[in-house]
């Protein structure tokens, strides 16, 4: 049965666009039934696509599909032992709907699969709230912090077009990840000696 949604039939991976695909930039449309197989269908080619590629979340606009669903996943080796930040398997949420709690910011490096081999420091809320359904229509609603926070924040920017160097408050901070990691050794080495 085809739903109508701009889904392909298969679980196939799809290629990861980048900066300058029209679906990046465009508002995500809502899911009006999130429990529509197909929307399970585009959970599964969430995971294919990042499974290939690596990393720890995906929006529909990075694969051209212009619709508001995300996945993502909080390893243990991302978090920043706090309380707030729990280990997250991978997760697929359907229209989900971010509050930020409190005055609280953070600004850290963050990277994007549409933004190959970037990297700047964005600043966050630090917890917020995030609501929204899975495929199976289970209700989400969580309060988290830290890279759990930043992740979800990450991820749901891309439903609304926005990237993240859109979010960084000094641009000269946006540098290729590699000198980045040059740049992190050379401070280790400074602050020894």
């Amino acid at each position: 049965m085809k739903s109508g949604l701009p889904i392909p039939q298969s679980d196939a991976a799809l290629p990861i666009v980048t900066a300058g695909h029209p679906a990046l930039r465009a508002i995500a449309t809502a899911v009006p039934d999130p429990t529509d197989p197909a929307i399970a269908r585009l959970g599964r080619i969430l995971v294919n696509s990042l499974y290939e590629v690596g990393g720890v979340g995906l929006a529909a606009p990075q694969v051209g599909i212009g619709l508001r669903v995300v996945l993502f996943s909080v390893p243990a080796r991302r978090l920043t032992g706090a309380p707030d930040d729990p280990e997250q398997g991978p997760m697929v949420l359907v229209n989900p709907l971010i509050t930020p709690l409190g005055s609280e910011t953070e600004e850290d490096w963050e990277g994007c699969l549409s933004l190959p081999g970037l990297t700047g420091r964005v600043l966050r809320p630090r917890r917020i709230r995030y609501q929204g359904i899975t495929p199976a229509g289970a209700a989400i609603d969580r309060t988290v912090g830290g890279f759990h926070a930043r992740v979800v924040q990450h991820e749901c920017d891309h439903l609304d077009g926005t990237l993240y160097p859109q979010r960084m408050p000094n641009m000269s901070t946006l540098m290729y990840a590699d000198h980045r990691l040059n740049l992190t050794a050379l401070l280790a080495e400074s602050t020894m000696s």
